[in-house]
């Protein structure tokens, strides 16, 4: 996973650094498809904004939050980022049950190869 922090009129601390790798583990142990996270930490007077951009194989997912306070912005942040990312995670799995289940039933619809006519063994033919 590539993790990319970038600030916005905002020094990007070490502590920060942590807090922010710290919460993204959670996304990633849930999720292990993820290719790349671009985090953009801003500061606009009393609004301390994080957005991330995870680029997932199959799926990129956006989130953003706002709070007074850059560490529960970046709590909210992770929240929603794990919702988004389970909710995807349980959609694939479904769509590949799906599949498999759509698979088993066309494999047990098919019918058996109809008997060759005047093969040894078939009903219909006559011996001497």
């Amino acid at each position: 996973m590539n993790l990319n922090l970038t600030g916005h009129r905002l020094e990007i601390t070490p502590a920060i650094r942590d807090y922010v790798m710290a919460k993204l583990d959670r996304v990633t142990r849930h999720f292990d498809d993820v290719i790349d996270v671009n985090v953009v930490m801003s500061v606009d007077k009393l609004r301390h904004k994080v957005e991330v951009n995870l680029h997932a194989r199959g799926k990129d997912i956006h989130v953003e939050a706002i709070e007074p306070d850059m560490y529960a912005a970046i709590d909210a942040l992770a929240d929603k980022l794990d919702r988004q990312v389970l909710k995807h995670k349980e959609k694939r799995e479904l769509h590949r049950h799906e599949a498999a289940a759509i698979k088993r039933e066309t494999g047990a619809a098919e019918t058996p190869p109809a008997p060759i006519p005047g093969a040894p063994g078939t009903p219909g033919t006559a011996s001497s």
